[in-house]
């Protein structure tokens, strides 16, 4: 590809540091908590050892910042690496939207795949209605009043609505009584101030599954979550402490590997993620997290258009597996963006 102006879009407060480089010489992933801007950094490198011309812009709640810097820049792509504008995550696809209406290429998902992916209650029925199992459910909007489904089984878990990264999910998040289940509801709503979401919690092995494309689709290596310390793995939740407390994560001997799969379950693995990423409208790049429980059935838990990028995160070092190179990963990002863009336009 050739040299392109890149201008590169995050949040603010993500902007790495002008000794960042410096930084990340010490930085020991098995020891050292990340640093938030740890997925800006990796991708700005990457864009620099691939000779592009980048701009860097954090913003926050000014969209004015974003058409300036275009008109004055006149990036070739926006890469955009923003989960959130003005404070909250579903305003991403007003970002995008906006960048449609500039007609500036983009990275990532188009605005229609994430609004339908950010919306589990949404993604879910259509995934049911396309015959893809997923866990059995029921939303509890915040100021009303708790009334749990009767159809339910326990174990479940609660968890928030339409937010990312593990918000609000911990070990209290998966219940066994009703009980529980409105004590735990009830935190969302109240505490969080967030709608929640109730499901059946799959006993299983968890695997992500990075797939990548327009219309023609590819999928990466399929990735397993182990936790290789616990005395029943197949109960663990992957909550917001053991995804950011390296002490939590040595203790339960938390990591993510290739998966050692039968071929006959990773071909119904990749062929699921290819239709699960279809029917939801996705573009660009997504990761696609399901659990398969101890009959072999897979059932999607959700869907994450414009995952984690970071060098060392599941996506990336699941496509290093498959020989393709870190720089290589955002390059194929970047041609996916221009890709879609000149379908759209």
């Amino acid at each position: 590809m050739k040299k392109l102006k890149v201008l590169v879009l995050m949040h603010r407060d993500l902007v790495p540091p002008e000794d960042a480089s410096a930084i990340m010489k010490t930085f020991n992933p098995d020891k050292d908590t990340e640093p938030e801007w740890i997925t800006e950094f990796d991708v700005i490198q990457a864009l620099k050892k691939l000779k592009h011309d980048i701009y860097i812009l954090g913003v926050v709640s000014d969209l004015s910042k974003i058409r300036l810097a275009i008109e004055d820049f006149k990036p070739n792509i926006v890469f955009n690496l923003l989960e959130e504008f003005d404070g909250e995550t579903l305003y991403d696809q007003n970002v995008v939207s906006y960048l449609e209406l500039l007609k500036v290429a983009y990275t990532g998902s188009n605005p229609r795949g994430l609004m339908i992916a950010r919306d589990k209650a949404l993604t879910k029925k259509i995934l049911n209605y396309h015959r893809i199992k997923t866990p059995k459910f029921q939303v509890f909007p915040k100021n009303k009043k708790v009334k749990p489904a009767k159809f339910f089984q326990y174990p479940l878990i609660v968890k928030c609505l339409k937010e990312e990264a593990s918000l609000g999910l911990a070990q209290a998040s998966v219940v066994r009584s009703e009980e529980k289940l409105k004590e735990r509801v009830e935190y969302i709503n109240q505490k969080l101030g967030l709608d929640a979401i109730v499901e059946e919690f799959i006993e299983g092995r968890e695997f992500y599954v990075g797939v990548y494309g327009n219309y023609l689709l590819k999928t990466l290596p399929v990735w397993e979550l182990r936790f290789d310390k616990s005395e029943n793995p197949h109960k663990e939740l992957y909550s917001r402490r053991a995804k950011w407390n390296v002490n939590y994560r040595i203790r339960k001997g938390i990591k993510s590997a290739r998966a050692q799969l039968e071929k006959n379950l990773e071909n119904k693995i990749n062929k699921i993620s290819k239709k699960t990423y279809k029917v939801l409208n996705l573009s660009g790049y997504a990761r696609i997290d399901m659990r398969v429980d101890s009959n072999g059935e897979v059932y999607i838990i959700e869907a994450n258009p414009n995952p984690n990028i970071a060098r060392d995160d599941e996506f990336a070092t699941s496509a290093k597996y498959k020989k393709i190179s870190y720089p290589k990963v955002i390059q194929k990002i970047l041609s996916m963006g221009l890709g879609w863009h000149r379908i759209d336009s």
